[in-house]
């Protein structure tokens, strides 16, 4: 069974960093990728980095430049480095799972439907 655990919120000021970290367990082989997500109150849930199967990433245009995602693959763990952080990148951050992620495959990398496996979500508070 996939299990999903973030880790890493917390609040901080405007123009600080923190960092959010999931370990995904259940997975026994590498065929799979992972994403951030992000929700705040009253609004939809958007995609903000990801892995694709060939280690490239993708960042939602609002987070290019700011957030950093990386992982580690040895220990099934992936990371979001958060810098610059504004108000409005307040809100619970998700990690997801795709299974069976093959390069080559024609996915959106950002959409939430795409990923079967989500974690409980940390939550990220940004005061100005």
């Amino acid at each position: 069974q996939i299990q999903l655990v973030e880790t890493g919120g917390g609040s901080v000021q405007s123009g600080g960093s923190l960092t959010v970290s999931c370990v995904a367990s259940g997975v026994t082989d590498n065929k799979y990728c992972m994403g951030w997500f992000r929700q705040a109150p009253g609004k939809e849930r958007e995609g903000v980095a990801a892995f694709d199967s060939d280690g490239s990433t993708i960042y939602a245009r609002s987070v290019k430049g700011r957030f950093s995602i990386s992982r580690d693959s040895a220990k099934s763990t992936l990371s979001l480095r958060m810098r610059n952080l504004d108000p409005e990148d307040s809100g619970m951050y998700y990690c997801a799972l795709r299974r069976w992620c093959f390069d080559g495959d024609r996915w959106n990398q950002l959409g939430d439907y795409e990923y079967a496996y989500w974690g409980q979500g940390t939550q990220v508070t940004v005061s100005s």
